[in-house]
């Protein structure tokens, strides 16, 4: 058999089914189909002993998507370099119109080859354990939120409106435990959406509880608290954008982070011609919604509040002293860019972009803890 020194593998991945492609050293190397395999281990195992025979060294490529890290982390176990491949970024042809396993597998080894895939990082199990539990709350909130309007719309198609001025607190609650309707069916319809509302809430707290133990165990816990230093930085907000973007060491500098989180302008420029856009939204959505959230905080004066000073005082000064100078420019920039007539999202956006090298500084300073 004849004996090579290094080869790049495209795989196609399914739930039950990867399509292989293997794609031999050199410009002009040989491009092969080798067929499909079980997505399980053990098949894993067999395909890269039958490859290793052949060649001295193997890359491999996927596509990131629903089946996770599993065939990364199975491969990388083998002592074999593997990629997941951003979807988003893979170039494609125009005037491709024909897409089969084969085909894509094919693809990603060529394009492997040649250098023109964009990796995604890649979580460890803890970290991906962390990120499940920060989603799973995120869809809790959702459902909290999405249950509290059935039974506003509920009570308000039936005239009853709640006068107070904070829906949803103490006074809201008893507000409605007073609600009595016209007939049995309806009173049996808010009783249980109301029931739906408690649950969902209880629920919310339930995982907000296992966050706050299973971050304190984290290897990056530390800067997730050195993050809460930021005017508008709370601990579910510190949480997520650490589980969400993971370690901001792997950016060499903040305009890295903001160009990843899709918070730089597009732009289409040809000649002598410069148009520049909206923001790319490019990146974790999660993350970057979080970030423009947060700074809308900073249209106020600066200030460190009784809660926030408490959070400061555990804090090495050089986080705290990076937290004042961000708090100090972001306001006089927001006022800045408000009176310059930008609108209210614009500059809220701006605010969220500098936010993030900010935090970016703040990370540098904080190492995390070694697992």
């Amino acid at each position: 058999m004849e004996h090579y020194n290094e080869a790049f593998v495209g795989l196609d991945v399914s739930k039950s089914r990867n399509a292989v492609a293997v794609a031999n050293y050199g410009r002009e190397g040989e491009v092969r189909y080798l067929g499909e395999i079980d997505n399980s281990p053990e098949a894993t195992r067999k395909l890269v002993a039958k490859l290793s025979a052949r060649y001295d060294r193997l890359h491999f490529c996927y596509e990131a998507g629903p089946t996770g890290y599993g065939l990364h982390r199975w491969l990388t176990e083998l002592g074999h370099a593997c990629t997941v491949v951003a979807p988003s970024l893979i170039p494609q042809r125009p005037g491709d119109r024909v897409k089969t396993n084969r085909r894509d597998a094919e693809g990603l080894a060529k394009l492997l080859r040649a250098g023109e895939l964009t990796a995604v990082w890649v979580p460890d199990v803890t970290h991906e354990a962390i990120r499940d539990l920060v989603r799973a709350r995120a869809a809790t909130v959702r459902d909290v939120r999405g249950k509290r309007q059935q039974v506003t719309g509920f009570l308000l198609r039936h005239g009853r409106s709640f006068p107070g001025r904070t829906a949803w607190g103490a006074r809201h609650h008893r507000w409605l435990a007073e609600q009595r309707m016209d007939h049995r069916a309806q009173q049996i319809v808010l009783a249980e959406m109301i029931s739906a509302v408690r649950d969902a809430e209880e629920r919310q707290k339930r995982l907000e509880q296992y966050l706050s133990e299973a971050a304190k165990e984290w290897s990056l816990g530390p800067v997730v608290d050195a993050l809460q230093a930021m005017r508008g930085i709370r601990f579910v907000a510190a949480v997520t954008f650490m589980a969400e973007v993971g370690d901001l060491s792997r950016f060499e500098t903040p305009q890295q982070l903001m160009g990843y989180l899709g918070l730089v302008p597009s732009e289409r420029s040809t000649g002598d011609s410069v148009k520049r856009g909206g923001i790319t939204k490019a990146g974790n959505t999660a993350a970057r919604t979080m970030l423009v959230e947060s700074a809308w905080c900073y249209k106020h004066a600066p200030r460190i509040g009784a809660q926030k000073l408490y959070v400061i005082d555990k804090l090495p000064k050089v986080v705290a002293d990076i937290a004042w100078k961000a708090q100090s420019r972001l306001c006089r920039r927001y006022r800045a860019l408000t009176q310059a007539g930008k609108r209210s999202v614009v500059v809220n956006t701006a605010i969220a972009r500098e936010m993030a090298a900010f935090m970016w500084a703040i990370a540098r300073e904080v190492h995390p803890q070694i697992a």
